[in-house]
């Protein structure tokens, strides 16, 4: 199962199980803080690494462009499809159409300028002393995708569908040791970041609810990058 939550999640060349089974997506999920953790691990490193030689813009923005390369831009494509979707002032089947539809909308390419800003911003703010605060934003982000999981399914069908159908509850509490972990040692950043970080995911699950009825795959993406987000932002206020 961790196999299969490094190659759903990650682009990170770990061999892949030669079969898989349905519902396989959601019985791997309690690995995904893991992934994440990994994720933010080899981001932080490379972020660190650059601020030893290069001025922290410089360092910000290789940190992002390895966050991305790393994702595959998996999160940032259902960010674009959910503000292209859930913003359109239409009936949820027609929001449900426009996040289908591949094609970039003015809603989606500015909902993804934004969200690479926030991140390029956030990441050259850190310093080495908050930049563990990388670490809780990616494992956090998809420990939130194992609740969101067993929200009404908007559509039939689909990734979001072979999610829900392996989910375990007993992800959600084991899943959540790291994110709980790295709050704690984090202080009272890591408590306040963990709480808006949880607050974040549960305004866009309240958002997709309330557009298009119940959660897609697009709608997971939009969490991830939103909590991610939330976490580093609060890792450059500087709280003690």
């Amino acid at each position: 199962m961790l196999r299969i939550a490094f190659s759903l999640l990650t682009t990170i060349p770990i061999p892949a199980p030669a079969t898989w089974n349905p519902g396989d997506s959601g019985r791997a999920a309690g690995w995904y803080p893991l992934v994440g953790l990994v994720v933010g691990l080899l981001v932080a490193g490379i972020h660190y690494l650059a601020g030893l030689f290069l001025p922290p813009l410089v360092a910000g923005a290789l940190a992002l462009l390895a966050w991305v390369a790393l994702t595959g831009g998996l999160h940032l494509d259902g960010l674009v499809d959910c503000c292209d979707g859930l913003l359109y002032p239409g009936a949820p089947e027609k929001r449900l159409e426009i996040m289908r539809d591949p094609r970039l909308g003015a809603f989606g390419g500015l909902g993804l300028g934004l969200a690479l800003l926030l991140k390029f911003a956030s990441l050259a703010s850190l310093t080495p002393s908050t930049l563990p605060g990388l670490l809780l934003a990616a494992s956090l982000a998809r420990w939130c995708l194992i609740p969101a999981g067993f929200t009404r399914l908007a559509r039939p069908g689909g990734m979001g569908a072979d999610f829900a159908a392996g989910l375990r509850k007993t992800s959600l509490f084991w899943g959540g040791l790291i994110p709980l972990g790295l709050a704690l040692a984090l202080g009272w950043s890591g408590l306040l970041a963990l709480a808006l970080g949880l607050l974040a995911a549960f305004s866009v699950l309240t958002l997709a609810k309330k557009r298009i009825g119940g959660v897609t795959g697009d709608v997971f993406g939009l969490l991830v990058e939103s909590v991610e987000i939330v976490v580093l932002l609060v890792f450059t206020i500087g709280v003690p």
